[in-house]
């Protein structure tokens, strides 16, 4: 909760002495370096739910990422914002902040690559025995969801993460919690995991599927900040790190 000014946070450290944690130091250093120090190439790999919960994230990102991917219903709500059906798949309902994002991709193009699924993984419902099957982009119909990337979006997402150097991840491919539509999340973390690269990831959903699906262990990082990391990665102040920095310097 450093990002908000509560009294157990802000308040108290004009109080009694304070002091960062190991746990948020280690948080913080290891943000800094992804964020200031990245070895390249610096790719971030994006997904989950809402592109307009992370619209300072990827404006952030793509100043200091060599290329970005993103998939899960990010990249259902920029796929629809490019004027592809998407059918009942998860998305934002207005997209207006997906079209802002998309003319901020366009302002890059030349200087980061970023890359949107091609390809999905299909079913018209979302559970465990659905009949599923692959289809691209521009031919889902209006009663499919897409749940997962797709085997050809799969492979040129791994295909970047292997040159990688440094990688920033935040939210999975799909809906990992059913094994029919985790393959995509799976291949980026095996990907991750095999690529060498200084690896964090951040996001509770990021986290669970890392431990699901076994690479985990394999990861330099993993986040626990929630909220606070997406503030510190949009370039915000938090008040609770301003706060102990003071104190420390006081």
């Amino acid at each position: 909760t450093a990002h908000r000014a509560h009294a157990s946070t802000v308040g108290v450290t004009a109080y009694l002495p304070s002091y960062m944690g190991p746990l948020m130091e280690r948080e913080l250093d290891m943000l800094d370096e992804v964020l200031q120090r990245p070895r390249r190439p610096f790719v971030a790999v994006l997904g989950g739910a809402k592109v307009s919960d992370k619209i300072e994230v990827i404006e952030r990102l793509l100043l200091v990422c060599d290329a970005i991917l993103i998939g899960g219903g990010m990249g259902n709500t920029l796929l629809a914002a490019e004027g592809f059906d998407v059918g009942k798949s998860l998305r934002d309902a207005d997209l207006g902040p997906a079209k802002k994002i998309r003319e901020e991709i366009d302002r890059n193009a030349e200087r980061v690559e970023v890359l949107l699924p091609e390809d999905g993984v299909v079913a018209k419902e979302l559970k465990p025995d659905a009949d599923s099957r692959f289809a691209d982009v521009g031919e889902i119909a209006p009663d499919e969801m897409i749940l997962d990337i797709g085997p050809t979006t799969a492979e040129k997402f791994t295909g970047v993460i292997e040159e990688a150097k440094t990688v920033l991840w935040n939210g999975p491919m799909g809906v990992f919690e059913i094994d029919a539509f985790a393959a995509g999340t799976e291949a980026v973390g095996d990907a991750i995991a095999a690529s060498g690269a200084l690896s964090v990831l951040g996001g509770g959903d990021t986290a669970a599927a890392a431990h699901k699906l076994g690479f985990a262990d394999k990861m330099t990082y993993i986040s626990t900040g929630g909220g606070a990391t997406l503030e510190y990665l949009e370039g915000k102040e938090l008040p609770g790190v301003a706060a102990l920095r003071a104190a420390a310097n006081a």
